[in-house]
């Protein structure tokens, strides 16, 4: 799914050591709160959506106790080796850049495409402004494409870009798009599909093996028994499966 390319992040030398030092059972899962239908706030003001479930039966079958917390997408990195919390799940696709910064468990989302959204099917997309979330592997693609690229700090803002006409189109994980789509009267998905990332996984810092491979085992008997398949039936549907 989308995702963020930090150039720098600044490692805390001590924050590698939080959750072996201190949490004990305790897992601090950090997303943004702010991406539906993967996550979101709900009317309780609680974290919702498809992570929200993922997480809570991950940490559940690793005998882990989830403790939620939010955290805007341009920090959600930086903020995670700094010892803030203990996992980024949040969407976050799987990219050899975030890599060489975190750690990532397996891909708990297979690879999902990408989509432009636009008020004309027969857009120019190499020639137009296209809006995307700052950090993404969709604004990446967008910079690369030689279309105009201009970021905007959270989803609903790209929404909005599009929708008041300050840009032609926006590109977005596709499950994201679609309710602006069937919701809006003149907004359309354009062009074809674009395939972008390595599905999602759950990141966590280098220095935490420990605690990345009880995730992975988690996320592993979660694709073995089918569960994590019927959460993203529920989810995403139409979406690919394990």
């Amino acid at each position: 799914m989308r995702n963020l390319f930090l150039g720098t992040a600044l490692l805390a030398i001590t924050a590698g050591a939080a959750f072996a030092a201190g949490h004990g059972t305790t897992v601090r899962m950090g997303t943004e709160g702010a991406y539906p239908p993967y996550n979101f706030i709900n009317d309780a003001g609680e974290v919702d959506g498809l992570e929200r479930e993922v997480g809570d039966e991950v940490c559940a079958r690793a005998e882990l106790t989830c403790e939620w917390v939010t955290n805007d997408w341009d920090s959600i990195i930086p903020n995670l080796v700094s010892g803030n919390y203990d996992t980024i799940i949040a969407g976050m696709s799987i990219t050899a850049e975030r890599d060489e910064v975190i750690d990532f468990t397996q891909n708990y989302v297979p690879p999902v495409s990408s989509a432009y959204l636009g008020s004309s099917e027969d857009l120019d997309l190499s020639g137009a402004v296209i809006a995307a979330q700052t950090g993404t592997i969709q604004a990446a693609h967008v910079a690369q494409s030689g279309a105009t690229l201009l970021e905007f700090a959270t989803p609903d803002e790209t929404i909005a870009a599009v929708t008041n006409g300050e840009v032609d189109a926006v590109l977005a994980d596709k499950d994201f798009l679609v309710p602006f789509a069937e919701e809006s009267d003149t907004l359309m998905f354009i062009g074809e599909d674009v395939p972008l990332g390595g599905g999602i996984g759950i990141g966590v810092r280098e220095s935490d093996p420990e605690l990345k491979a009880k995730l992975d085992a988690a996320i592993q008997s979660m694709k073995e028994d089918g569960s994590l398949n019927e959460l993203i039936k529920k989810w995403l549907p139409g979406s690919p499966l394990f």
